[in-house]
């Protein structure tokens, strides 16, 4: 009896484990192809290419203010990178992601997808994976290009410039993530793709100027009465931009410095851990309401 019991234990174990593996093959197989469909898409590789162009351009031109002044030529590169991933990789991402849904169920291939041994789950999934890989690789070669040309040219490349620049380059890929993760939540609640472009763009130039616009007359209307510094650090959490900000130009005593925002980095009241975990928030649960709705979505 007990040798029957470990059978079927083991059996069971066995089974989950395919299926397990099953699931990831599925997800693999989607994340492949949105990879291979990126690489040949123009627009896509002209935004990869303009990436790496404003890094290596920063890279030449962004210390000419520093002078002979002893100052990190890859921390001031950094800052400056930082200030355009802001308003660069969101639109980049959200290009990319806002028709992946509603996208193929205009043109009718969402339903040849949906007959093959794949659940809606893994089709979020895989292409989230896919489209993060293309992402992560812009990113990687454009900055990476950039950091190498620095250091290459520089006699001494501290440990702190390093980890700086290994840093930019980290939470620039989360960021981009973030606004995959929005752009899918795009793709599925509307029914067209002109509809989704649209709300791309405004849910771009929602965060990138318009809250922080609004936060900002916000303070001045206020007076510091009501919103105090940990209120107002808490509200930055609440946009991935913001977050993205808070890890780079106030996440190192030295950057801080270069970026005019040291009296700010010494008022903030929240650690870079919250701005970490806010901008992993961001990834995770508008990808996860991207699945469940797209789940329950009559095609």
């Amino acid at each position: 009896m007990s040798s029957s019991l470990i059978l079927l234990l083991i059996s069971f174990t066995q089974c989950s484990a395919t299926e397990r593996a099953r699931d990831m093959n599925a997800i693999w197989t989607i994340a492949l192809k949105e990879f291979r469909d990126a690489l040949r898409n123009r627009w896509i590789l002209a935004a990869s290419l303009l990436l790496a162009l404003l890094a290596l351009s920063l890279a030449f031109v962004g210390t000419a203010p520093v002078g002979n002044v002893d100052v990190s030529m890859m921390q001031v590169t950094a800052v400056s990178l930082a200030s355009l991933s802001v308003f660069l990789v969101p639109l980049i991402a959200l290009m990319v992601s806002y028709d992946t849904i509603v996208g193929e169920i205009e043109r009718g291939s969402m339903l040849l997808l949906l007959t093959y041994p794949v659940s809606r789950w893994q089709i979020i999934f895989g292409k989230f994976l896919g489209h993060t890989m293309i992402l992560s690789i812009a990113t990687i070669i454009g900055y990476g290009s950039a950091g190498c040309l620095i250091a290459y040219n520089t006699e001494i490349t501290s440990v702190d410039d390093a980890l700086i620049f290994i840093s930019l380059t980290i939470t620039t890929i989360l960021l981009g993530s973030a606004f995959i993760s929005l752009g899918y939540l795009l793709s599925v609640i509307v029914k067209e793709r002109a509809t989704a472009i649209g709300l791309a763009v405004a849910v771009w130039l929602f965060f990138v100027l318009l809250y922080d616009m609004a936060l900002l007359g916000a303070l001045v209307v206020d007076q510091g009465e009501n919103m105090k510094a940990d209120f107002v650090n808490l509200l930055l959490l609440f946009n991935p931009a913001d977050s993205f900000r808070i890890l780079n130009l106030t996440g190192f005593d030295s950057t801080a410095a270069l970026s005019g925002m040291s009296s700010i980095a010494g008022r903030a009241i929240l650690p870079p851990e919250f701005a970490l975990l806010a901008l992993a928030s961001w990834i995770t649960l508008p990808l996860l309401i991207s699945g469940y709705i797209f789940s329950r979505k009559e095609i």
